[in-house]
C-alpha cells in the first residue's frame, strides 16, 4: 500500500506526535490536512508543510462536524488532540477530570462518528500506556486512556470495512511537557530514560512511525500497540 494521493487528516496535527506524523505523511505523498484549535500555530505549520489547515475544537460537536464537511471524504484519519488535566483522586476538581474526558474520549468519538472515510481506509486514535500501567495521580488520564483503547476495537465492528486502531505511547518528549518547569522536565525525563530499556524517552516521529504504518498495513485493525521504550517489561 502508499499513501501517494491518498488524503489524510491528523486532528492535533500543529504539534508533537501529530505533527510528526502529518510529517510523514507528506514525506509518503499524502495530501494532507491538519486540524488543532491553536489557530496562528496550526496556520504557521501547514504553511511550512504545504498542508491544509481547518481550524476545529474537538469538545464541540458542530466545530467536528464542520472539519469534516470541509474536508469531504478522506482516506485516513489520525486523532491525536488531547489537554490532559489530572490530580490526586480526591482532591482534582470534577470539571478537570471532565474536561480531560471531554477531550480525550469524547473528541475521538466525535471524529469517529463525523470523519467520511473510504472504504479499506483508517482511523488510528492515539491513548497512552497508563491504561495498562497506572501512575499515582493520573486516574482520569489512565482511564481516558483505557476508554479509547476499547472504543478503538469496538469501531473496529462498527466502521468496517474502515480499519480502526490505537497507539498507546509511553513517555514521550512532546510540548504536551512545556508546561513544567524546565529543570524538572529535564530530570523526569532523564529519570525516565535510566529505567527504560532502550535508554531513551520516546519522540513524536517514535509514534508517528507506527500511526503510519496502521495506514499502510490493510490486514491490522481492532489492534492496541504499545510504544513505550520497553516500559511495559521493566
Amino acid at each position: 500500500m502508499s499513501l501517494a494521493g491518498k488524503k489524510v487528516v491528523v486532528v492535533g496535527g500543529s504539534s508533537g506526535i501529530g505533527l510528526s506524523t502529518a510529517e510523514f505523511a507528506k514525506q509518503e505523498g499524502a495530501e494532507v490536512i491538519i486540524a488543532s484549535r491553536n489557530v496562528e500555530r496550526l496556520d504557521d505549520v501547514a504553511a511550512k508543510l504545504k498542508a491544509v489547515a481547518i481550524p476545529v475544537d474537538v469538545t464541540s460537536d458542530d466545530s467536528v462536524a464542520e472539519l469534516f464537511a470541509k474536508s469531504g471524504a478522506v482516506d485516513h484519519v489520525v486523532v491525536t488532540a488531547a489537554q490532559l488535566r489530572s490530580g490526586p483522586f480526591k482532591t482534582v476538581a470534577m470539571e478537570d477530570v471532565r474536561a480531560t474526558m471531554e477531550c480525550k474520549f469524547w473528541g475521538a468519538w466525535r471524529v469517529g462518528r463525523s470523519a467520511e472515510i473510504r472504504p479499506g481506509g483508517s482511523l488510528t486514535l492515539v491513548s497512552g500506556y497508563l491504561s495498562i500501567r497506572p501512575r499515582p495521580n493520573s486516574a482520569i488520564v489512565g482511564a481516558a486512556n483505557g476508554a479509547l483503547e476499547s472504543l478503538a476495537r469496538s469501531l473496529a465492528l462498527d466502521l468496517a470495512p474502515v480499519r480502526v486502531n490505537a497507539v498507546s505511547p509511553g513517555i514521550i518528549d512532546t510540548p504536551i511537557r512545556a508546561a513544567m518547569p524546565e529543570q524538572a522536565r529535564r530530570d523526569m525525563l532523564a529519570k525516565t530514560a535510566a529505567s527504560l530499556p532502550v535508554g531513551r524517552v520516546g519522540l513524536g516521529e517514535d509514534i508517528a512511525r507506527q500511526i503510519i504504518a496502521f495506514m499502510l498495513n490493510g490486514f491490522a485493525t481492532g489492534s492496541v500497540v504499545y510504544i513505550d521504550g520497553g516500559a511495559l517489561v521493566c
